[in-house]
């Protein structure tokens, strides 16, 4: 059976990002299925130069211990010695341990007195050290899938997209700044020499659908989605709010890139515009919002090896369910409704 090309839309949300991990490691195993491009942000990004580092070799092994070894980085190692009783305690028991612990509570509250500009010559992002190993001349280079990330620009607050050799140490690093932990992230314009301050690409492209619309690109684009998008309890206390308030952060623009989508297909079905001038597009998503909803901030911020490893299981098993599923509609229709998403 020929592969059936696909681009991915891979979404950043911290440790969050190991159910990603587990999508790819699954994808990476179909025969059926082949990767034309990616688009990622912060999480997402990391995870996307990891698996184009591999692909762009020719080698879906490769990408696999790519993926493997930056989640060992970010603490997806196992000691038998203490896992026994984390292994017996569900995502959401881990998750409420990390909310009450004094460390966890401190940091927070520090996180919202103290700016990271107060360490001076003492700070430090932790994932330089990570990033700086990558394979820039296969993430950069022109064999594999097309890869794009994106940053926010803090001064105009604007999104950009990274591609090619604009991809960088620092690109990937803007791409994941939180802006209350890490300092922006400062990058010359090659094209005006001016030195642009960059935060999180959370913000305006979770993760950008549109360098994904290029003609010469497949017309199915899969979303690994690991931020809730629904949310039936109503949140009360303080710290279930702010968890709130940054889910809907992080998914507004995505939502908005979603609406643009269901607006454009309904012109083309309705005969509107001519089917030349818009390309018609195939929307997929990859979620497991039940287990999402169980966990919070806490989880995203403070990556416990168990939780990682229970991730990366939760995003084979979804990514798994949507091939049984909806494998078949991929070249040929959307398995997402936009209209039911938007009524």
């Amino acid at each position: 059976m020929t592969p059936r090309p696909i681009n991915l839309a891979l979404q950043g949300g911290g440790a969050h990002g190991a159910f990603t991990w587990g999508v790819l490691d699954r994808l990476l195993r179909e025969p059926t299925i082949e990767i034309a491009a990616i688009s990622g942000t912060s999480a997402g990004a990391l995870n996307g130069a990891a698996l184009k580092a591999g692909l762009a070799r020719g080698s879906r092994d490769l990408a696999l211990e790519n993926l493997a070894w930056l989640w060992e980085q970010m603490g997806a190692i196992r000691d038998d010695r203490f896992s026994w009783w984390l292994d017996a305690a569900s995502p959401a028991a881990i998750s409420r341990m990390i909310e009450s612990s004094l460390p966890f509570a401190a940091s927070d509250a520090m996180s919202r007195v103290v700016s990271p500009y107060a360490y001076g010559p003492l700070y430090r992002n932790p994932l330089e050290s990570v990033v700086k190993k990558f394979h820039f001349d296969h993430i950069c280079g022109q064999p594999g899938p097309a890869f794009h990330i994106c940053a926010t620009n803090v001064r105009s607050g604007k999104i950009r997209v990274f591609q090619g050799h604009e991809i960088s140490v620092e690109a990937i690093l803007a791409s994941a700044c939180l802006p209350t932990m890490f300092q922006a992230v400062e990058i010359e314009d090659p094209a005006t020499g001016a030195t642009e301050a960059y935060w999180d690409g959370g913000y305006t492209g979770n993760p950008a659908l549109f360098p994904l619309f290029v003609p010469d690109l497949p017309a199915d684009i899969v979303i690994v989605n690991i931020n809730p998008l629904y949310r039936e309890v109503l949140p009360k206390t303080a710290r279930e709010i702010q968890n709130r308030i940054n889910e809907i952060s992080f998914n507004a623009s995505l939502l908005r890139e979603l609406r643009a989508v269901s607006f454009v297909q309904r012109l083309l079905a309705e005969g509107a515009v001519d089917p030349g001038a818009m390309k018609q597009i195939h929307m997929h998503m990859i979620a497991d919002d039940a287990l999402m909803r169980q966990l919070s901030v806490a989880t995203k911020s403070v990556p416990v090896p168990q939780v990682l490893h229970q991730l990366r299981a939760a995003g084979e098993r979804a990514c798994d369910r949507f091939l049984a599923q909806h494998g078949d509609d991929i070249g040929r229709t959307s398995s997402v409704d936009l209209v039911e998403m938007f009524s």
